[in-house]
């Protein structure tokens, strides 16, 4: 007879099914009750709990690249469970074996105290006598993604994804499947959606995460992968119902392979998995409340001081003490509380090809780097300095102190990109040198803040003591997050922040430590306005870097915009402030004035977007935060022929709502509440303008 585990918490419903045969099907998870009718009995056998390929086994059926029907996947079977509580909250362990290998899997699912949310992953042990070679794992598999209504999955599911790229990152983009060449015209065709990273940057071309909502059931599941490397996911059909397959890397999509020798294990890529009733700015939340929990607890976002960095629009990686002062006393007198040297302060001149040793350059500094950055401290700030601390260049003078052993390695060569090496985190001497670059800039120099950037993409891996290309990456990716936990173990009030030319790195397994993220390399402050809108659905708000950098030969409404782009976010302040005029100065102190009184509230806020997720060539842009009974709104105006814009403040209808522009102070716009319609009309002064709107739900 069979037999159910069923587990309700934190409004998510999860059924598993243990048949007479020891299968172990997932038959449910989301956010409403288990209804049995919507699965006949002829699909259960697609609801698989995992899937697992291993080398010289079978598949079933199915042909092309899809993981489903997988062996010893289809051959495991249930041998014990464990329900408990501890920790974070409860914990649902399913043990199963293959019988012809011996082969153990655990699928692991760990809830999270008030949040619809869970972890999940899959650890496998050879308790068998001989080797056995893994192609593929699964994180979690999900069967019956649209069988909730009665709509066909055409008209009814929804999938959002965030498309990223240099300077172009987080352009989010909702489809139906059809839109997607995924029409339901056969089941179990070979058409996959998949989405999949192979390399060192682990959002080089997409977020690793996804929404898919029914709009007829009015639910949605979301996921995120936490994976700094190479990661995969794919939604398939199998039993005339969709599936999700996520994962990390995989042979057929990122060179990865492993041999388990008897008494080794792997631990898969951990998934982050959800489900909400409502669509995406609900599934958003959730994953915010789930992303503030499993961060490291740190002061930077709790605090949100705002920093100063002379990079982007400024200095572009060329400082010295002569240009750095000018820019240390505006940024001082504005109100910045960290001032961060940018790339360039280790070389006298052309320094791409040459950086790994991280020695200040005495042509920059003649006085020596530290009396600049005691200059930064005798102003009130924190100095900060920018690193590359997982790469050497091919002309770098610590190559002399190398081998082959600190780099990756292909077919015997070392791997390059862009004249710089790859270093191997897994290899002591490289821990060995970090550590002391990092020692010697806090201890010595006295440094708060480190931009950490990577520049390079090391691709597919490294042969070195691995498996496989993928499983030398993979390996690389666990060793860095575990000298950064060391790191932030040895000084907990360093501040570093994750930059990989911009947001190319953009994923939870970094900012599970990591406490900010730089979202963008983006030069136009115009563009980036629909970036900084964005980001709050791929990270928390409070870990939200996003650039302002006031122009020389701008106007008022250029540094407005500027600072608006970031008042909702964290402030990366740069520009040439010394040589603004007093009144675009004044306005830049004005905004960094205001955000100081409402920051308190970013840590605990909720993003949304009255319309819709920005696209980047939206005449409107629209963000804001919800903090209990107050909302910031930030609203830019690109372009088009219409003054006015009406924007959907869902659930506050029939609600008085007092209005103001919080910033700037003098300002050339209107708006009037509509509480009948919950609507807020704005009317801005002309293209490229921004304001932003404090609002207060006044109680009765």
């Amino acid at each position: 007879m069979n037999t159910n585990i069923e587990v309700t918490e934190n409004g998510l419903y999860l059924v598993l099914e243990v048949t007479e045969q020891l299968d172990v099907r997932l038959l449910h998870f989301g956010s409403s009750p288990y209804d049995a009718s919507s699965i006949d009995e002829s699909q259960k056998p697609g609801f698989r709990l995992m899937e697992l390929q291993l080398t010289g086994e079978d598949r079933a059926e199915y042909h092309g690249r899809t993981h489903r029907a997988s062996f010893p996947g289809l051959r495991m079977q249930y041998e014990t469970h464990r329900d408990y509580f501890g920790g974070p909250g409860r914990k649902l362990e399913i043990v199963l074996r293959d019988p012809v290998t011996a082969l153990k899997a655990e699928a692991h699912f760990q809830f999270y105290n008030s949040v619809s949310t869970v972890r999940t992953w899959t650890v496998l042990v050879n308790e068998g006598g001989g080797p056995v070679a893994v192609e593929y794992v699964s994180s979690f598999a999900l069967t019956g993604l649209d069988k909730e209504g009665t709509q066909d999955r055409d008209e009814k599911m929804r999938l959002t994804v965030a498309h990223n790229g240099w300077q172009s990152e987080l352009q989010w983009r909702t489809y139906t499947l059809p839109e997607l060449g995924m029409s339901h015209l056969i089941d179990r065709g070979t058409k996959r959606l998949a989405y999949s990273n192979t390399g060192s940057w682990s959002a080089a071309e997409h977020i690793p995460m996804a929404v898919l909502e029914n709009r007829e059931a009015g639910t949605s599941l979301f996921w995120q992968i936490e994976q700094n490397g190479s990661w995969h996911w794919e939604i398939v059909d199998q039993f005339d119902r969709l599936a999700v397959l996520v994962s990390g890397p995989t042979e057929h999509d990122n060179h990865w392979w492993i041999r388990l020798q008897p008494g080794q294990e792997f631990v898969s890529v951990p998934v982050a998995v959800g489900s909400v009733q409502g669509g995406f700015e609900q599934a958003i939340g959730q994953l915010t409340a789930y992303r503030r929990r499993i961060r490291r607890p740190n002061e930077d976002n709790r605090q949100l001081q705002v920093i100063f960095n002379d990079y982007m629009n400024c200095l572009w990686g060329d400082p010295t003490t002569a240009k750095l002062l000018p820019l240390i006393d505006a940024a001082a007198e504005v109100g910045c509380e960290y001032f961060c040297i940018d790339a360039g302060w280790y070389a006298a001149g052309e320094w791409w090809d040459g950086v790994g040793e991280w020695m200040p350059s005495p042509e920059r500094f003649p006085e020596g780097i530290k009396y600049v950055l005691d200059y930064i401290r005798g102003k009130g700030m924190t100095p900060g300095l920018w690193l590359e601390l997982e790469v050497m260049g091919i002309n770098s003078p610590k190559l002399a102190d190398a081998n082959d052993g600190w780099f990756f390695m292909r077919h015997g060569k070392r791997v390059k990109d862009r004249s710089r090496y790859q270093l191997d985190y897994r290899n002591p001497e490289v821990i060995a040198h970090a550590n002391e670059v990092i020692r010697r800039l806090v201890e010595d120099y006295g440094v708060g803040y480190i931009k950490m950037d990577y520049n390079i993409n090391a691709g597919i891996g490294t042969e070195t003591e691995a498996d496989s290309f993928g499983d030398g990456l993979l390996q690389h990716n666990r060793a860095y997050l575990a000298w950064l936990d060391n790191i932030f173990a040895r000084y907990p009030e360093l501040v570093i922040e994750n930059c990989s030319s911009g947001g190319m790195r953009m994923d939870y397994a970094m900012l599970s430590r990591y406490s900010i993220q730089s979202t963008s390399d983006q030069e136009d402050f115009r563009k980036y306005a629909a970036i900084a809108a964005g980001s709050p659905a791929a990270l928390t708000p409070e870990q939200s870097a996003i650039w302002s950098y006031p122009l020389r030969e701008g106007d008022d409404e250029e540094v407005i915009f500027n600072m608006v782009n970031a008042l909702l976010l964290r402030i990366h302040q740069s520009g040439h402030l010394a040589e603004l005029s007093p009144r675009r100065r004044e306005l830049v102190k004005e905004a960094l004035d205001y955000y100081k009184t409402i920051r308190q509230d970013i840590p605990e806020a909720l993003p949304f977007w009255p319309l819709g997720l920005p696209g980047h060539k939206d005449d409107w842009v629209s963000l804001g935060l919800r903090a209990d009974s107050r909302i910031y709104l930030a609203v830019w105006r690109l372009g088009g022929d219409s003054t006015q814009v009406l924007l959907p403040l869902p659930g506050l209808q029939d609600q008085e709502l007092e209005v103001r522009c919080a910033y700037p102070a003098e300002h050339d716009c209107s708006w009037k509440w509509s509480a009948r319609e919950a609507l807020l009309n704005v009317r801005m002064p002309g293209a490229n303008t921004a304001r932003l709107f404090e609002i207060h739900i006044k109680t009765p």
